[in-house]
């Protein structure tokens, strides 16, 4: 499902336009980008957390030169479900997902 699904599903669901549900949901991830930006993590109850990870400083290779790199510390945003979220998707997928090619 891609953005424009989920938009198109939301809105039919709600009978909210379309162009409405779509600024929300660019609002949505502007907070979270934002806010994650700023070092501080979301968390949002029977859904999952968006949490920021530090990744340790590592020695890593330039495969055409062949030389060792040192890729500094850094950090990333991660998404932890809910353990209700788990459950849902446990209970209700029965068989391997799809996977769309583009």
């Amino acid at each position: 499902m891609r953005k424009a699904d989920l938009v198109n599903t939301i809105s039919e669901k709600t009978g909210v336009p379309k162009v409405d549900v779509l600024v929300s949901l660019e609002m949505f991830f502007n907070e979270v980008k934002g806010t994650l930006g700023s070092g501080e993590n979301v968390y949002i109850r029977g859904f999952g957390s968006f949490i920021i990870k530090k990744r340790a400083k590592k020695i890593g290779r330039h495969i055409k030169k062949n030389v060792a790199i040192e890729i500094p510390e850094h950090f990333i945003p991660t998404f932890k479900p809910s353990k209700i979220f788990i459950e849902q998707v446990k209970e209700n997928v029965s068989e391997e997902p799809k996977v769309e090619k583009e």
